[in-house]
Order: structure tokens, then C-alpha cells, then sequence
């Protein structure tokens, strides 16, 4: 049985009913000439959702994502070092004796997977840095996202390898030159070290990084060009920065700059944030229409589960459709 066709048969009611509801309406969405913006919070690459991703990039279900500089740098920390990754399943018993024993092995523990600091980090840094010279010397700047393309365009990494490439969302999205968007760069293990060398003197200036406004900007583009001939919807994996910044696009064109577009045409958050007052990532979508982001007649819907299990699973009925 293929997952599409248990999912039909099985997620009858509650949560489970919602993730098909979800899935038939990005199914219709994609028939209907439409395009599919996807946000990723928390540590998703860490995750190794680009096993489910990366295909979904390569076959058009999906057109452009904004992320957490963490789950862009992730991906590829899993792609060059993934036999070095220690997992811990039991990670919820764990001593700060056996956290300080993690650390003085450079594994940097998120949740019960450890990221190795040299082989991943240290890795990716070397590489980074000399690109962040390159553009130094050449008086350019780049996007965060634009940065990594140039490196695995480059082919320097290929040694390293140690998944399938098919597995690493951010090799597809830069075979298909996706436009991604990373709101808060600056909260992410690269951008650490990005400043770490600005104030060691390595590179001349911060502003070789090009920024959160200016990402808004390149976005907002983006959005007046695509939407002027296909609705676009939203799919948010979590909460935080890397779905609020990007959905805020739409009352930005529309009451800020004053030109019109379409307001997001699909919304749909799996998140495990549950409904609240004051917090974005526990709204319900109906508060996003007093804001000017969709209407009531668009397609909405909220899974409150764990990500890491029902992203895939729809990821999966997606392709399958």
C-alpha cells in the first residue's frame, strides 16, 4: 500500500484527517497552476528531512523556502560529515557530567543526534571563509543562501560526501536555484563565525553578508513576480522566524508599499505549538486575516503534531499524487 493510500484509509478524524485535508488541498493547489512556499523552523535538516524534501525540490512541489540559518547550514553539515553524527537515544536521561563529556568530544547535541564540531563545522568553515575573502577582495555581497550555492557549485565538498546527494534538500534547491529566504542569519552557527572573523580582521566588514531587510526586499519581488500569475501558498514546518517573517510579505506589499497582489492562497502549520494568546507560532490561521495575510476563503488548516513525523508522511503523499 502506498503512503498516500494508507494515509486515505487510515487518517480518518482529528490531527490525521487534517494532514490529508492538507495534502488533497496542495494537490489542487499544484493543478490549478499554483506554486508552494515552504517554511522551515527548528533543527528539520538536523532531522534529515531532506530525505523527503530534496525529492519534493526536484519534482516542482515546491518553489521556494525561507529557513532558520540552521537548516540551511545543517543540511550540508549532514551531508559532509554524517558518519561522524552520534545519535543518543536516550537523551532525555542524560547527566550534565555526560553534556560536559559531549562537549569535550566536540559533539553539539540537538535533542538525541550530536553534530561533530570539527568534522562539520570546522569542515564547512574553511571553505566559507574563503569565499567570504573572495567577495572581501572583489567588493561584493552576497545572500547567506547565495554563499552556500557558490560552494557546493564549486564542487569542493564532493570529497567529503558521506550520504546519497539526493538525500540534501539544499543540493536540490541548488540544481534548481531555488530562491530561499533566512531571516535571522545571524542566530546560526556560520553567522557565529562569520562575525568571529570580521572581529579577528580576517574580512574588512560585517555588511558582506547581505541582510534581513534586504532578504525582505528580494522576497517581496519575488512574490509580485510569481503571484501575478499563480496563486502561492504557504507550508509551514514549525513556528518562529522562518514562517513569520515570510507570510508578513503580503500586508507588506499591500499596505506598506501600496501595490496590490494576491494575498497567500493555501496556509497550512503543522506545529506542536498549542493555541495561545500573544504567540505567532499558536495563532489560528483565521487571526492571519485581520493582518492582511489571507482571506476567509482560503484553504487553511492546523496539524498540531511532531514535524518530524507528519511532514514526511504528506511530503510523501505530495509526490505521489
Amino acid at each position: 500500500m502506498s503512503i498516500k493510500a494508507f494515509m486515505k484509509t487510515h487518517y480518518r478524524h482529528f490531527n490525521a484527517a487534517v494532514c490529508v485535508d492538507a495534502s488533497e488541498a496542495w494537490v489542487r493547489l499544484l493543478n490549478s497552476d499554483g506554486k508552494m512556499f515552504l517554511t522551515l523552523a527548528g533543527a528539520m535538516s538536523t532531522a534529515e528531512l531532506g530525505i523527503s524534501l530534496a525529492e519534493l525540490i526536484r519534482k516542482d512541489k515546491v518553489h521556494a523556502i525561507s529557513c532558520t540559518g540552521a537548516n540551511l547550514e545543517e543540511d550540508i553539515f549532514n551531508l559532509v560529515a554524517h558518519t561522524h553524527y552520534k545519535r543518543i537515544p536516550e537523551y532525555r536521561s542524560l547527566s550534565k557530567k555526560d553534556e560536559q563529556a559531549l562537549y569535550d568530544n566536540g559533539m553539539n547535541r540537538v535533542t538525541d543526534t550530536c553534530i561533530p564540531e570539527d568534522e562539520a563545522i570546522r569542515r564547512l568553515e574553511r571553505h566559507l571563509l574563503e569565499l567570504w575573502k573572495k567577495a572581501d577582495r572583489e567588493n561584493k555581497r552576497y545572500f547567506p543562501h547565495e554563499y552556500l550555492y557558490q560552494l557546493l557549485r564549486s564542487g569542493e565538498l564532493k570529497k567529503y560526501y558521506e550520504i546519497d546527494p539526493k538525500h540534501s534538500w539544499m543540493l536540490a534547491a541548488c540544481e534548481k536555484n531555488l530562491p530561499i529566504y533566512t531571516p535571522g542569519w545571524e542566530d546560526s552557527t556560520t553567522a557565529n563565525i562569520y562575525v568571529s572573523h570580521v572581529m579577528a580582521g580576517d574580512l574588512s566588514r560585517f555588511d558582506l553578508v547581505k541582510s534581513g531587510p534586504e532578504y525582505m526586499a528580494s522576497l517581496a519581488n519575488w512574490y509580485t513576480e510569481i503571484s501575478a500569475a499563480h496563486p502561492i501558498g504557504f507550508f509551514q514546518v514549525g513556528g518562529g522566524i522562518a514562517g513569520d517573517f515570510p507570510i508578513c510579505v503580503v500586508p507588506m506589499i499591500r499596505q506598506d508599499l501600496q501595490r496590490d497582489c494576491r494575498l497567500w492562497s493555501y496556509f497550512c502549520q503543522i506545529s506542536d505549538s498549542t493555541t495561545s494568546f500573544g504567540s505567532y507560532s499558536g495563532a489560528t490561521p483565521s487571526e492571519k486575516i485581520t493582518w492582511g495575510k489571507l482571506s476567509q476563503d482560503t484553504p487553511s488548516y492546523i496539524i498540531e503534531s511532531d514535524a518530524t513525523i507528519v511532514a514526511p508522511l504528506i511530503f510523501q503523499y505530495i509526490l505521489e499524487s
